[in-house]
């Protein structure tokens, strides 16, 4: 084990959807997201991997057999993706034009930078915001 090389553990978000190859796209136009890999099973589903900057995530079809739900089938979510990026007025803005719901705009806060909320067509929220400092 004294050689085995050791790497930092990371966490990367899985987006349960439906619709896989829709989520995928709408990723692309709101976000500038690349496409890294995908797989699609005999029956259409997807699983892939994107990156937002250099940041990456996953995507799947949802599975109920596997218990792999999706907003859209539990009514909601309990998780809130925070994507920081320099221009939070832009990306947001970029993301409701794409389809995006918008929540609340960006504005400056009172603790940390201008930030925004809008919901994604899939259901999945997220908190688009500038860097903390």
């Amino acid at each position: 084990m004294a050689n085995e090389q050791r790497q930092a553990a990371r966490v990367v978000p899985n987006l349960l959807v439906r619709g896989g190859k829709s989520a995928i796209e709408f990723y692309k136009r709101a976000f500038g997201a690349v496409e890294l890999f995908r797989v699609e099973s005999t029956d259409g589903d997807v699983f892939a991997e994107l990156s937002i900057q250099g940041a990456r995530f996953f995507l799947a079809d949802e599975s109920a057999a596997h218990g792999n739900l999706s907003p859209a089938s539990l009514g909601g979510t309990s998780v809130r993706i925070d994507l920081l990026v320099a221009d939070p007025d832009a990306v947001q803005a970029r993301a409701v034009e794409a389809g995006a719901k918008e929540i609340s705009l960006v504005t400056d806060e009172s603790v940390g930078p201008r930030m925004g909320r809008t919901e994604d067509p899939f259901g999945h929220c997220w908190l688009i915001g500038g860097h903390w400092t």
